[in-house]
């Protein structure tokens, strides 16, 4: 199993960091060892001293596929949830600064939280949907699938083409603006539209 993910997915995201529109998806990996063990809080990795949370709306393929045609591609997921992308920022400019992979700064244990999942025949629109975080009962990201600049079927198509998708693979599909950093202590909660999808605590 293997986490994909997708980077840059917003519009107001990138106007927020002066990004520019790229054409294609910007795409990257996590291992299965990033995923936070379920009911086990989130523990600051003493290699960085500035972790931000990136919520997003995730999708788990359902079946084997490669080169999936994008009219097709809603087959191959029955069910969506929502995560966070964990990244250490500052460990990630750095790499960047050296022209370096930032794997480590997206990828190490933990850095993946994976919450409860929702059959797509039970939601109105996966291209509409509203989802958010919170921290400590605060509202400090929110986004709308609709405002994807990549949506759900294109990117299963894309990815295709590079790696087969398997049973069980999950996409984060890009966070809206209001990534920022984590504190011990901290709550996070996480909603699709009104329904809390996980809770975590940072330590």
């Amino acid at each position: 199993m293997k986490l994909i993910c997708i980077g840059k997915n917003y519009v107001e995201n990138l106007k927020k960091e002066a990004n520019t529109l790229t054409s294609e998806p910007l795409v990257f990996l996590k291992p299965d060892t990033a995923i936070l063990i379920k009911k086990q809080p989130f523990f600051i990795p003493d290699f960085s001293n500035d972790v931000h949370h990136e919520v997003e709306l995730l999708v788990k393929i359902n079946r084997v596929g490669k080169h999936i045609d994008k009219k097709f591609a809603h087959k191959y997921y029955s069910e969506v949830g929502l995560g966070i992308d964990f990244t250490a920022r500052d460990l990630q400019q750095d790499l960047i600064s050296k022209g370096m992979p930032w794997d480590k700064a997206k990828g190490f244990d933990g850095a993946a939280v994976v919450g409860k999942w929702l059959n797509v025949e039970n939601v109105k629109d996966v291209n509409a949907l509203s989802f958010s975080l919170t921290v400590n009962d605060e509202v400090v990201q929110k986004g709308i699938t609709s405002n994807m600049i990549h949506k759900i079927d294109e990117l299963i198509e894309y990815v295709s083409k590079y790696f087969t998708l398997k049973i069980g693979d999950i996409i984060f599909t890009g966070t809206p603006a209001g990534a920022g950093k984590v504190n011990p202590n901290d709550k996070l909660k996480g909603y699709i539209e009104n329904e809390e999808m996980f809770s975590i605590t940072v330590k």
